[in-house]
């Protein structure tokens, strides 16, 4: 990816997938009324602690929490950076 950023300790840097715009039976979602997304793909992963070393691995897709994790910016691009524990699964 190019990134110029790699997580400490026990973080994980996380690409959130776009909200869905249009539901199985067809109705147009508005962007008001978007939820957050819970699901991403991951971009980079600290290198964990000696306790507990990192599960999650770089391109995975996980879910997370709805409040979970700190937003960023960069390079034009929105991403959560988040503890591992607060990755609830891997997809």
């Amino acid at each position: 990816m190019g990134l110029n950023i790699k997580p400490l300790a026990d973080r994980v840097l996380i690409e959130p997938v776009e909200a869905e715009t249009k539901t199985a039976s067809g109705i147009i979602i508005p962007d008001n009324a978007k939820e957050k997304p819970q699901k991403g793909k991951v971009v980079a992963v600290g290198a964990g602690t000696k306790k507990n070393p990192m599960t999650v691995k770089v391109g995975e897709t996980v879910l997370y929490g709805k409040y979970a994790g700190t937003e960023l910016k960069l390079e034009g691009k929105d991403y959560l950076i988040m503890r591992e524990s607060d990755v609830l699964a891997i997809i």
